[in-house]
């Protein structure tokens, strides 16, 4: 009677390893599947760039440009938390209030960066 049982207990044991084998499986399908989306996503960021590029180039330029001027307003400006929002009149001016009360202390010792 032991014989019988450990027989059927192996022979019912052998489609249980043949489950799992077939379970072994699909993480193969899905790591290639990840593999694939992130393979597509490289290309998809790629032609982006490649897109963007021109434009950024310009945008870097204008910027170059602009740097003396915007070097000018910072020093007449200070620090930007002194400020409250700009906002544009309706004949276009712009106008940037300066906050009420004196502008904060700037921290004593040296600043981490």
């Amino acid at each position: 009677m032991r014989v019988l049982t450990l027989v059927l207990c192996l022979a019912l044991s052998a489609p249980a390893a043949a489950q799992q084998a077939e379970q072994a499986d699909p993480p193969s399908d899905l790591s290639e599947g990840l593999d694939l989306l992130g393979e597509g996503a490289r290309l998809l960021f790629r032609g982006l760039m490649a897109e963007m590029e021109p434009a950024l180039q310009d945008m870097g330029q204008q910027l170059k440009a602009m740097e003396p001027m915007l070097r000018s307003l910072a020093e007449m400006i200070g620090d930007i938390r002194n400020y409250d929002t700009p906002e544009k009149l309706p004949n276009g001016d712009i106008l940037i209030r300066r906050k009420p009360g004196p502008p904060p202390e700037p921290p004593e010792g040296e600043v981490e960066l």
